[in-house]
């Protein structure tokens, strides 16, 4: 409850009394609320009529259409844990997000003063009236309310297929897609145009789940067939990315806790111990929770592959620092993932200080009701002091088009990583192979924990495609498109036809409703341009929220750098763990990237003593300074090893991270059958390639960890 009792006059029982007496006294005790002081005024100011409704747009799966369709659901299908997103005043918004800024700003009497979930639902949660009458509602139609989230911003509720059709107006049919089993609701809910002010939407109403941002890699560590692999391991990390100073200090995320987010538990815990034993790490403590008691959900196969990979490299980057899974169970809706961050930062005391999130899902394809309940999730945790870690994608600015071998959707971002409250990790690779200079970088032999790398290594953006210009002209091609170019050619359609590359793209379906499925179109807008990135060099004017903000090598081996990992599970794409590292699973992805840059902030909070909320403003105010108003030429990633020793940043100038296309969204195609990526159909405008400064193809660029952590106000 958030009333006080006040003597001589109405109490919270009493007030509770009245509403309790029917959703018509609603407007009486909002009066008497309002004029006792007791809460702000609530949005609710009449009682819900059935009759009157508003639809809630931009809600409806991409794959809920006619073609997939196998018919209505029973009635009675169960659907557990639905979560109902609630908004807030805007008087109580504007009030949080100036002390968010307050938070971040030295020298604030808010200064690093972070909320509880108490307090945050208190003071910048609705009404506790508007609460009951949205609970009021829910039960009238015979829905459990299991709980409403301390935050007061989410109610969990469960029900059955009948009762959302009753309640949503919208049925929920059984779907085919790939010749897999789904359900989904085949329209846009509705609801009572009395809770409209209040009511943001159902975060889910489907079982499609997001995807994993890693990729396989089929060659591992050594010589093959000719060609050199110069897998990454623990002690190549640390060399590259400057952390041995920060290790032989003591900065090694003692006392730390990185939280890794998941939907599964990992395949084996043995797994991990292996990988840290065999490259000279820590034992360390590992363990996996399911917060809040939520259902454990056992070993996913395929996903627990990314669980153990997402534990095993924020360790490498952190070997001192607790490592945590939390993980719950998907439910017939909702993503577990999303299930654990909200009963993490829910939760009585003070939650881990920081997360990493390695799924992602593109804001057109996600819906907007979802899409608001991550900003939402993540402003919370920020207010908190939770530092959140997000993989950008593996897709180039291509979203929508994760996994394919073309992109046919257009220009999307993942709505995962574009809120104004996580970090967003993009993907880079390194540039030696493509400069032919593997020796200068890489020793002939390994040491004893397996690493051979000598140094900062140049890097460029990660991108598998063919349209990558550094691909297609170390092809010996002069364009990557037309009927000529590199796409077109025999090579470039039997080998480097893939959407494969780290992502980064303006947010553009954040709110809304596309027209077209999974393009961003119709009403469709992109998630407000934070204060700190705006103005960047750079970055662009466009108005939105762009990512991603920083980038690590992420990789799959196509200039023959990727990352190694012990994942035993062969029917999940594994491999046994025995001997030498050169059989061992390989892969690239920002999966890897994002809980290494966790890693990173473990130290950095050993470093300062404390938690940082959201990274961000501080990123962009120390990579401000280092660029100035015309960049760094001492810290160009292109300066390898003669790259200055100062450089917190170093600025990735080479490449892009453009992809092949087809189709008419986005994709320039003056002739042949493959196009490119580009945000102009007529002309090559390609999406996206690097700059001075920030760039969509790797934010900012990649990180020297030793001297962040010590730059670090």
């Amino acid at each position: 409850m958030r009333f006080r009792t006040l003597c001589g006059r109405t109490t919270a029982k009493t007030l509770l009394t009245l509403l309790a007496a029917g959703l018509g006294g609603t407007l009486a005790v909002h009066a008497q609320a309002a004029t006792i002081g007791l809460l702000s005024a609530p949005q609710v100011t009449r009682a819900p009529n059935d009759n009157d409704r508003v639809p809630l747009p931009g809600n409806v799966s991409p794959y809920a259409t006619a073609q997939n369709d196998r018919g209505l659901a029973d009635d009675g299908l169960p659907l557990e844990h639905l979560q109902l997103l609630l908004k807030r005043p805007a008087d109580r918004e504007a009030a949080l997000e100036q002390l968010m800024q307050q938070q971040q700003a030295k020298g604030s009497p808010n200064y690093r003063k972070w909320l509880t979930a108490e307090q945050f639902g208190q003071q910048y949660g609705p009404s506790q009236l508007d609460i009951d009458a949205v609970t009021g509602w829910l039960k009238s139609h015979g829905f459990s309310v299991n709980q409403v989230y301390p935050s007061g911003l989410l109610i969990d509720f469960s029900g059955t297929a009948g009762q959302v059709r009753s309640a949503f107006h919208t049925e929920i049919h059984r779907l085919s897609v790939d010749s897999a089993e789904h359900i989904a609701n085949m329209s846009d809910p509705q609801i009572p145009a009395a809770l409209a002010s209040v009511v943001q939407g159902v975060v889910s109403l489907h079982d499609f789940r997001p995807h994993t941002n890693v990729k396989p890699r089929g060659d591992y560590t050594f010589t093959s067939s000719g060609s050199t692999y110069q897998a990454v391991v623990p002690a190549d990390l640390a060399k590259i990315y400057n952390f041995t100073p920060l290790f032989s200090a003591g900065i090694n995320g003692a006392g730390q806790t990185i939280v890794l987010i998941e939907d599964t538990n990992v395949y084996s815990t043995s797994d991990i111990s292996t990988f840290r034993s065999t490259f000279g790490l820590p034992a360390g403590t590992f363990t996996q929770v399911h917060p809040g008691n939520c259902t454990n959900p056992g070993v996913v196969t395929g996903n627990d592959g990314e669980a153990e990979l997402d534990v095993e490299w924020a360790g490498a980057a952190a070997p001192g620092a607790t490592l945590e899974l939390a993980s719950c169970k998907d439910t017939s809706t909702t993503f577990g993932g999303l299930i654990a961050i909200q009963n993490l930062i829910n939760a009585s005391g003070t939650p881990p200080s920081i997360m990493s999130v390695s799924y992602g899902e593109c804001e057109a394809y996600n819906g907007a009701t979802a899409n608001a309940a991550y900003i939402a999730t993540y402003q919370q945790a920020a207010a908190e002091g939770v530092s959140v870690f997000v993989s950008s994608g593996d897709e180039g600015a291509a979203s929508c088009d994760a996994d394919e071998t073309k992109a046919t959707h257009g220009i999307g971002v993942s709505g995962f990583a574009s809120t104004p409250y996580n970090v967003a990790v993009g993907g880079t690779d390194f540039g030696d192979t493509y400069a032919g200079t593997n020796s200068t970088y890489w020793s002939s032999s390994n040491g004893s924990t397996y690493g051979s790398a000598l140094s900062y290594i140049p890097e460029i953006p990660w991108n598998d495609s063919c349209a990558s210009v550094l691909i297609s002209t170390k092809s010996g091609y002069g364009t990557p498109y037309g009927s000529n170019g590199f796409c077109n050619s025999a090579t470039g359609k039997a080998y480097y036809l893939t959407t494969a590359s780290g992502s980064g793209g303006p947010s553009g379906c954040a709110s809304g409703s596309a027209s077209t499925s999974g393009v961003v179109s119709g009403s469709c807008k992109g998630t407000a341009k934070p204060s700190w990135q705006s103005g960047f060099l750079g970055n662009p004017g466009d108005g939105v929220r762009d990512i991603p903000d920083v980038s690590l090598f992420a990789a799959n081996g196509v200039w023959g750098h990727y990352y190694v990992y012990c994942y035993t599970h062969t029917a999940g794409g594994g491999a046994p763990c025995t001997g030498a590292p050169s059989g061992w699973a390989g892969a690239g992805g920002t999966s890897f990237a994002s809980p290494i840059m966790a890693g990173i902030q473990a130290l950095v909070n050993q470093k300062i003593g404390g938690s940082v909320g959201n990274p961000n403003p501080t990123l962009y105010a120390l990579a401000a300074t280092e660029y100035g108003s015309g960049g760094s030429a001492s810290c160009n990633a292109s300066n390898g090893n003669a790259a200055g020793g100062n450089c917190i940043f170093y600025d990735v100038t080479q490449g892009d991270m453009d992809v092949n296309c087809t189709g008419t969204h986005d994709c320039y195609r003056p002739s042949g059958t493959n196009g490119v990526l580009s945000t102009s159909s007529s002309s090559y405008a390609k999406a996206y390639g690097t700059g001075t400064g920030w760039d969509f193809a790797t934010g900012i660029g990649s990180v020297n960890a030793a001297n962040l952590v010590n730059a670090w106000p």
